[in-house]
């Protein structure tokens, strides 16, 4: 997939407010591989909306939404499948971790999906970020910080063209959150992906291709 491209999308909460001024809704906006996209936003503008529109998992938006050309709207369910196994991963803001499973269980039950990273690849990501003490550590018991250090490996653990994350530093210090960035970019980079950051705020500093006002 090369483009991803919004015409006139305005989620349905929004409809009926008055001068929705917006640098993506109610706009032509298009998103390319091998490029870096910044959305800021204050929280309540649609900011998570934005990502759950655009990888599918919710339909509650008025206007269009086209990936290379094709309304996303008459895609199957095995059309998805493939898009999310293959071509977009999100790492979420709220993670949507296993918090009964182990740190390496949460990676390595993404990884199997594809069988698309290395274990040494995946230890290298554990090694960089400071947490490798935490490998067998239950989810449920690690700092939010940790874990999304390990929700971003688990976004890894897969092909993409398009790589989502949806304020993936609120809780990280800002020399692991430069680390996030250097992995991010150079597995995007590996694999001619492009990125689509959000933030409300603390942001990784990338050299953005474009940054957008939501």
């Amino acid at each position: 997939m090369d483009k991803i491209q919004l015409i006139d999308t305005l989620p349905n909460v929004f409809v009926n407010r008055e001068n929705v001024v917006s640098g993506i809704w109610n706009q032509k906006v298009t998103f390319e591989r091998e490029k870096l996209y910044l959305v800021e936003a204050n929280s309540g503008t649609g900011k998570s909306s934005l990502c759950s529109f655009i990888y599918g998992y919710r339909h509650d938006y008025e206007g269009q939404i086209l990936f290379d050309g094709e309304d996303i709207n008459k895609y199957s369910v095995a059309k998805w499948t493939d898009i999310r196994q293959h071509h977009f991963s999100l790492l979420w803001q709220e993670l949507r971790m296993f918090p009964e499973l182990t740190a390496w269980e949460n990676v390595d039950i993404k990884n199997k999906l594809t069988n698309h990273q290395t274990k040494a690849q995946i230890l290298e990501w554990f090694e960089m970020l400071g947490i490798t003490d935490k490998l067998n550590a239950k989810m449920g018991r690690m700092s939010f910080g940790q874990q999304q250090r390990v929700a971003l490996i688990r976004a890894l653990c897969q092909p993409f063209d398009f790589l989502f994350v949806d304020e993936p530093i609120s809780h990280l210090d800002d020399t692991n959150a430069a680390i996030m960035g250097q992995i991010m970019t150079t597995e995007a980079k590996k694999q001619g992906a492009g990125i689509i950051a959000t933030s409300i705020g603390k942001h990784i500093e990338l050299p953005y291709d474009l940054i957008f006002n939501l």
